[in-house]
């Protein structure tokens, strides 16, 4: 069940990287490889999304083999970022752009982390909801992914430049930690040995 009331966050899914430590010749889409049970990375991982809020704007690459049309039929809106090979920043600057004028804060997840609990990203979503500028999930004393972020940090985030995505607001800004149970907060997929590794 969806706990998306019309002020929480805009989920956005970051799904326009190659993935090359996954296939250096290009020839295998990480997203679209099938975990144990089956289902596609990018698509487990936007499920995850979609059962916590309303509104997923999926940010893919020009020429994505599929990945696209696999998030549009479950729910997604897909916006094309054509600027994705020059690093996170302009795929996750390009998805907040498109979420205006109407989002007010947003969750960003991405497409390789298909682990993440749904209690998780909900917890980000109501620390968000009571304030907090920007929350980060910790699992014994590491943080991880996703990260919501509030309005205050819009601008900071259509300005984003480079392959580091949000890590420099992060470094410099007040972050709520929420505590969670939840080893998924860390594991992305980055090889094919970790497909293996699936819980769905």
């Amino acid at each position: 069940m969806s706990t998306a009331t019309p002020t929480a966050p805009v989920g956005i899914l970051l799904a326009a990287g190659r993935g090359r430590r996954f296939d250096p010749t290009g020839a295998h889409n990480k997203l679209l490889q099938p975990l144990t049970g089956g289902i596609p990375v990018a698509v487990a991982s936007a499920r995850n999304l979609l059962s916590v809020v309303t509104r997923v704007i999926a940010v893919v690459r020009p020429a994505d083999g599929g990945v696209a049309d696999a998030l549009r039929a479950i729910g997604c809106e897909v916006t094309v970022c054509a600027d994705a090979d020059s690093g996170m920043a302009a795929s996750l600057s390009h998805a907040i752009r498109h979420s205006l004028p109407d989002a007010k804060a947003w969750l960003i997840a991405l497409a390789d982390m298909p682990h993440v609990q749904a209690s998780t990203m909900r917890a980000l979503c109501e620390a968000v909801a009571r304030g907090a500028a920007i929350a980060a999930p910790v699992n014994g004393g590491r943080r991880g992914n996703p990260i919501a972020f509030g309005a205050l940090h819009l601008s900071a985030l259509l300005a984003l430049s480079g392959d580091q995505g949000a890590r420099g607001i992060l470094k410099t800004s007040e972050v709520t930690e929420v505590q969670v149970d939840d080893s998924g907060i860390f594991q992305d997929i980055d090889t094919p040995s970790d497909l293996s590794g699936a819980r769905l």
